[in-house]
């Protein structure tokens, strides 16, 4: 041991500490290491609709809002209960999760398939990428009167403008994944003795996966939106039916009900695919805040 040097044998041993007081150094933790409370990232993201619901409840019952034009907390909670109890809100969901899923498939069907051949071959996409472009420029909700006219007022204009609201998002989506992929790992694969359809396999193709997921993402938030409008093309069941009786009958608290079934069934899609983009791409790292 040298005279004024810090015994590094301490440090080896365990002294790490006393060798760094010595040195004259401080050990700096990190913000999370000191010893501060954190709540659990569940209970914070419960916390802002506890305070709406909290809100809610406290305007209608000091009468800032009406309970006439608003439905109080408890009187929407009502109605769920009577409604899930003799089936009809359950039968409602069904119905309208069947109209989401054909729709959906449809929908999903059509965009993948244009997509791989606009983003894949450049002869698709000086055929399919230019009407694309032009199409989603329609106002989807306008087509309604003329899907009446094409498919009568059954089932069909529902399903087809669930597919049509799905169609675009996740067709743009997929097309430009394609279209970003590096052109680096495409000549490192081509360097490695890939081919043609070989570089769509093992390099595009994966390559597009983020994109098309985010696509999926907007696409299924997209298909709820669009199947309240279809619902009220002369529907006999479905949430939508359960809204246009309540609004005939001014229930203002099964209007509400059927509002937060819909938002409750289109956050559930959405965390299934979020769920599903954690499995498909646990490779893909990203900032997710502070």
């Amino acid at each position: 041991m040298v005279l004024g040097q810090p015994d590094l044998a301490a440090e080896t041993i365990g002294g790490g500490e006393l060798a760094n007081r010595a040195a004259g150094l401080i050990t700096v933790q990190p913000l999370r290491a000191r010893g501060r409370v954190r709540l659990p990232r569940g209970v914070r993201r419960m916390f802002g609709p506890l305070v709406f619901l909290f809100l809610w409840w406290l305007f209608t019952k000091t009468g800032v809002l009406s309970k006439v034009a608003l439905a109080p907390p408890q009187s929407v909670a009502s109605a769920g209960w009577h409604l899930i109890v003799d089936g009809t809100l359950i039968s409602a969901i069904w119905a309208s999760l069947q109209r989401v899923l054909w729709g959906f498939l449809i929908g999903g069907v059509i965009a993948i398939t244009l997509a791989l051949l606009a983003g894949l071959f450049r002869l698709g996409e000086d055929l399919v990428d230019a009407t694309m472009g032009m199409l989603r420029t329609v106002p989807w909700v306008g087509l309604i009167p003329l899907f009446v006219v094409w498919f009568g007022i059954g089932e069909r204009p529902k399903i087809a403008l669930v597919a049509l609201g799905v169609t675009f998002p996740l067709y743009i989506n997929t097309y430009a994944g394609i279209r970003n992929v590096d052109a680096g790992l495409v000549e490192t694969g081509t360097s490695l003795g890939l081919g043609r359809w070989g570089l769509i396999r093992h390099v595009v193709l994966p390559g597009a996966l983020p994109g098309a997921l985010v696509g999926l993402r907007y696409s299924l938030g997209i298909a709820w939106l669009a199947l309240v409008f279809a619902e009220q093309i002369n529907a006999s069941n479905g949430i939508g039916y359960l809204m246009n009786n309540a609004e005939n009958y001014f229930e203002t608290n099964v209007i509400i009900l059927c509002l937060v079934v819909y938002a409750i069934l289109g956050l559930t899609t959405d965390l299934i695919v979020r769920l599903l983009i954690r499995y498909l791409l646990p490779w893909r790292t990203s900032y997710e805040g502070t």
